[in-house]
């Protein structure tokens, strides 16, 4: 894309964000005209404001802050691996929120506890990966690799474990949330801060992440130091992925396509691509959501089924169309 559209891309995917939200916040299974929308963002004790502040909006800005740290760490875990399939989930984080969360439904914890039984769980996982691939020798890629994936492989044994031995009235709510659902999500603050704080931080980074992507020899030759800023992008990485799940479950396809949209849009310079893929990816999940809780209304899917039916269709795409490029 020239330079001069690519400048106003940002801006307009800021505000196309602000718009899906006030778009959330209207359509449901009972929609909200504008003047009754209208009535209830100025009157939260009414029975649309009820719904409008309680409900929707929550929801809706929920699912932008996911959106917004599955698509950021998917930037970080594709430069991390340096390779494009790499998404979010591939280090086993979200299998160890899984298992806590899950643990905790079937001793029938209670439901106000799962995300800090999550949060816990992600942590758990980031530290077994971190202390199993570190090792004493010079960092590699593949071994942090085939660690993430094996450690992912034995918290989805002891996940099928625990939906193999739950109740019927268990299983259901398990299969929601390891579909990834915001059915009963609601926005911490720490979330919101921990978004910005680690988009900054991110972007800060953007220059080496450049020199990062070109390859360890090319950034080591530019002065950069590998190893720390290598454990730096995987700890950023990985507590984007554990805030997220956290939230909303493991939402499967945002943090691998985005960042491929994006970086077809907008080219590979971090500098633009991390917040470009950042309000694209909250963009995205927001109007997932929203697909989610509208086609089958008064019922609702979990939003992961949305992002796979869109994600899975688009990556074959953009597969074909690399595929045709490379020819």
């Amino acid at each position: 894309m020239p330079a001069a559209p690519r400048r106003i891309v940002i801006p307009l995917l800021a505000l196309l964000s602000l718009a899906s939200i006030v778009l959330a916040s209207r359509l449901g299974s009972a929609e909200l005209d504008t003047a009754s929308w209208w009535q209830a963002w100025q009157q939260p004790d009414s029975p649309g404001g009820e719904l409008l502040w309680r409900l929707r909006l929550p929801r809706a800005v929920a699912a932008w802050v996911v959106g917004a740290m599955l698509a950021m760490s998917g930037c970080l875990m594709q430069v991390l691996l340096r390779n494009p399939l790499a998404d979010p989930y591939i280090l086993g984080v979200s299998g160890g929120a899984a298992f806590a969360a899950l643990l905790g439904m079937t001793l029938g914890v209670a439901a106000s506890a799962a995300p800090a039984l999550s949060l816990a769980g992600a942590m758990l996982s980031i530290v077994i990966v971190f202390g199993l691939a570190r090792g004493r020798g010079p960092w590699s890629g593949t071994r942090l690799l085939l660690t993430g994936v094996v450690t992912a492989a034995g918290w989805a044994a002891l996940v099928s474990l625990l939906l193999a031995l739950g109740t019927d009235s268990t299983v259901r709510g398990m299969l929601f949330w390891l579909m990834g659902d915001l059915s009963y999500a609601r926005l911490p603050a720490w979330s919101v801060a921990l978004l910005a704080l680690l988009f900054m931080v991110t972007l800060g980074l953007a220059r080496s992440l450049n020199v990062l992507s070109m390859g360890e020899t090319t950034a080591q030759l530019l002065g950069e130091s590998t190893r720390g800023l290598l454990w730096l992008v995987y700890l950023l990485a990985s507590l984007l992925t554990a805030a997220a799940v956290t939230i909303a479950g493991s939402i499967g396809f945002v943090g691998l396509i985005v960042p491929h949209l994006m970086r077809l849009l907008m080219g590979s310079d971090h500098r633009v691509l991390i917040p470009a893929a950042t309000l694209f990816g909250g963009l995205f999940l927001v109007l997932s959501d929203t697909l989610a809780r509208t086609v089958v209304a008064p019922r609702q899917l979990p939003v992961g089924v949305i992002t796979a039916l869109l994600g899975v269709p688009l990556f074959l795409v953009l597969l074909n169309r690399a595929r045709l490029r490379a020819a």
